[in-house]
C-alpha cells in the first residue's frame, strides 16, 4: 500500500541478559541454584565465578555452565568485578547478580529485569524489606541494616530499605563502570553511595526470598557488628573517592575485543542462548 512503511519495521532486539553467580563453599546448593536458573529462565545465560573454593564446589556445577575459578579468595568484590568483566567483554545489555546459597528466587529475576528496563534506572536492587515480607534476620542483621540505611539516606539522599542485599540487576552503563572498578569486601552499599554520586539511578524492588539452608553466612556477629563501622567509615570515605573518572570507564564494542593487556582475563565472545564456554582458570 502507498505510504506503507510496515515493512520497514524492526523489532526491538531482545536484550541479552547475564546472570552471575558468585560462590565460595557452597557444594551443597550450588547444583540446585544453577538447574533452577536454567529450568526457569532458558533465554539467559548463566556464569559461576568460584571465588577460591575449598570444597567441591566447582564439580558440582552442571555441565555446559561456564565457570571462572579464582585462584585464592577474593572475596565478594574480586568475584563479582570478574563476573561484570565477563560481562562487559561478551556485550551483555543485563547483569544479574544471584547468590549461590540459594536464597534469591530465580523466579524474581525476571521481575528485577523488567523494573530495570521499564523505569529507566541504572541499578536495582532486590529489597526484602519494601513490602510486608515474612523473611527474618537477625537481630545484629537488623541493626546493621539500619544503621547503614541512615547512613545512606544521610549521604546519598536515597532511602533504600536493603541497601545490602546482593540481588540486584545491572545495565550495560553500569556493567561497564563495575568492570572498570569494584570495592572489595563487602561492596553492596557503597557502590549505592559512587552509583548516586556519579550520576547513576538507583531503584529498589520488592522481592521474595528464601533463608539459608546450606552453607555458612559470610558475616557472623561479631564480624557483623565489625561490618558495620568499616562500612559506616568507608562510606565516609567514598565521599572523596571518584572510581569511574570521565572518558576512563572501559569501553567495548561487541565483536570487537580490546587488545589484551598484562593480568587481564580475556574469552571469545559468546553465542546466543546458553554459553558453552568451558572452565576457565583465572
Amino acid at each position: 500500500m502507498p505510504g506503507d512503511h510496515s515493512h520497514n519495521f524492526r523489532p526491538t532486539p531482545a536484550p541479552r541478559c547475564l546472570v552471575i553467580v558468585p560462590v565460595f563453599n557452597e557444594s551443597g546448593s550450588i547444583r540446585k541454584v544453577i538447574l533452577r536458573l536454567c529450568r526457569a529462565l532458558p533465554q539467559f545465560d548463566v556464569l559461576v565465578v568460584d571465588d577460591g573454593s575449598t570444597d567441591d564446589t566447582v564439580r558440582q556445577v552442571p555441565g555446559g555452565i561456564p565457570v571462572v575459578s579464582l585462584p585464592f579468595n577474593l572475596g565478594i568484590g574480586g568475584a563479582m568485578q570478574t563476573g561484570y568483566r565477563y560481562a562487559a567483554l561478551h556485550g551483555y545489555d543485563v547483569a544479574v547478580q544471584v547468590d549461590g546459597d540459594g536464597q534469591h528466587r530465580p523466579s524474581e529475576v525476571c521481575r528485577l529485569v523488567d523494573h530495570l528496563l521499564e523505569d529507566k534506572v541504572d541499578l536495582v536492587i532486590g529489597s526484602r524489606f519494601l513490602a510486608e515480607t515474612r523473611y527474618r534476620q537477625t537481630v545484629i542483621r537488623r541493626f546493621g541494616s539500619l544503621v547503614l540505611r541512615a547512613v545512606i539516606r544521610i549521604l546519598a539522599g536515597l532511602d533504600l530499605t536493603d541497601c545490602t542485599s546482593g540481588f540486584r540487576s545491572a545495565n550495560r552503563k553500569v556493567i561497564l563502570a563495575f568492570a572498570h572498578w569494584y570495592p572489595e569486601d563487602y561492596p553492596e552499599p557503597e557502590v549505592v553511595l559512587l552509583l548516586r554520586r556519579a550520576g547513576y539511578r538507583v531503584g529498589e524492588l520488592a522481592v521474595r526470598m528464601r533463608h539459608r539452608r546450606t552453607g555458612r553466612s559470610s558475616i557472623g556477629l561479631w564480624r557483623g557488628l565489625f561490618y558495620v563501622l568499616k562500612v559506616t567509615v568507608c562510606l565516609l570515605l567514598d565521599l572523596v573517592r571518584d572510581p569511574w573518572p570521565s572518558g576512563k570507564v572501559m569501553c567495548h564494542v561487541p565483536g570487537h575485543l580490546p587488545e589484551p593487556v598484562p593480568g587481564d582475563l580475556r574469552w571469545p565472545a559468546a553465542a546466543s542462548g546458553r554459553s558453552q564456554t568451558p572452565h576457565v582458570q583465572a
